[in-house]
């Protein structure tokens, strides 16, 4: 079913502050959710509320802390999440690091002990729309397995990187496993097979149905290349932030255990350097206009697609499962 996203969006804001979040944080949230939908993101869209609302009612998400950071060298913000909605912890963080950017021209903050930050493209295209390059990645449960291997060892550790040129920014958000749990998640949620490479079962087998591949593995993108990306993002992460590794994480995917991954943030001011913003926008402009391959098919740059896609959602409305919407409005009618 296909629903406006002014209606989803107060829904949510509205089941938000039913369980104590503020209104500006609700918004966020919401915010945050809604456009994962609206950029054809599903499985990190309004799928990830039921849990959240649900985290929130057993107390294992702070509802108000925006979180608590210390500066532990001029550049270098280390976050205590406090439990937090990870949206707010995040761009309360980099609210607080642009501070730091007029003399460092650069900075860091670790996260841990915050909940589930959602798509990552959000934070880079909003660094980006500051002017600044933003860089943000995130770990989780231990959902893929090392190349060569066939047990759930590493998180699916996402990526993203914003970077400003004139007219729209570079936004770049990758996990480094084939495809995001919550995508699997979202073919178990609406009763479809997983494509073929994207997982293994709980025995090593490869798998297309999306209950046994949740028991099972993800598979690392590009083989070893997404192996050892996704296992340098972990390293790095857990060692700036003191987080948890991805066998001993929980809570982005459960509603009884406390949130212990880890967030990295960097955010660079490129007014320091010497490139320009119009330099780089010619370019991605020579790679669209580039010879495609499918003639009725143009070169495209990462963010593109999910800004087509958004304005077209906007118009036609969000396609919500049924079950979940008429869960979410039982929810609120509670």
């Amino acid at each position: 079913m296909k629903l406006p996203p002014t209606r989803l969006r107060n829904l949510t804001v509205a089941l938000l502050e039913k369980r104590g979040v503020p209104a500006d944080s609700a918004r966020l949230q919401a915010d945050l959710l809604l456009e994962a939908e609206l950029r054809g993101l599903p499985s990190h869209g309004l799928q990830r509320l039921p849990l959240l609302l649900s985290r929130l009612d057993n107390g294992l998400a702070n509802p108000t802390t925006r979180g608590n950071g210390t500066w532990q060298r001029d550049a270098f913000l280390s976050i205590d999440g406090e439990g937090g909605l990870g949206p707010v912890v995040v761009m309360n963080a980099m609210r607080v690091m642009q501070g730091a950017l007029k003399e460092t021209g650069l900075a860091v903050a670790a996260i841990r002990n915050a909940n589930h930050i959602g798509m990552l493209a959000y934070y880079a295209e909003a660094a980006a729309s500051d002017g600044l390059i933003g860089i943000v990645m995130s770990t989780s449960e231990a959902l893929v397995h090392p190349y060569g291997g066939t047990q759930a060892m590493l998180g699916t550790n996402p990526i993203a990187i914003g970077i400003p040129a004139d007219g729209d920014p570079f936004v770049l958000d990758l996990a480094t496993s084939v495809v995001s749990m919550g995508k699997i998640n979202s073919h178990a949620m609406r009763g479809l097979p997983i494509p073929p490479g994207w997982a293994m079962d709980r025995d090593g087998r490869p798998t297309t149905d999306p209950h046994a591949a949740k028991a099972g593995a993800i598979a690392p993108f590009g083989d070893a290349k997404g192996y050892g990306l996704g296992l340098a993002i972990e390293l790095l992460v857990a060692a700036l932030a003191g987080s948890d590794l991805a066998p001993d994480v929980h809570g982005t995917l459960d509603d009884i255990h406390p949130a212990n991954k880890g967030d990295l943030v960097i955010l660079i001011d490129p007014s320091a350097g010497s490139g320009s913003t119009a330099a780089l926008a010619a370019y991605l402009d020579r790679l669209r206009l580039s010879r495609p391959l499918d003639p009725t098919q143009p070169v495209a740059i990462p963010g593109d697609g999910a800004r087509a896609r958004r304005a077209a959602t906007a118009k036609t409305g969000i396609e919500l499962p049924q079950p979940l919407f008429e869960h979410l409005t039982a929810l609120e009618a509670a």
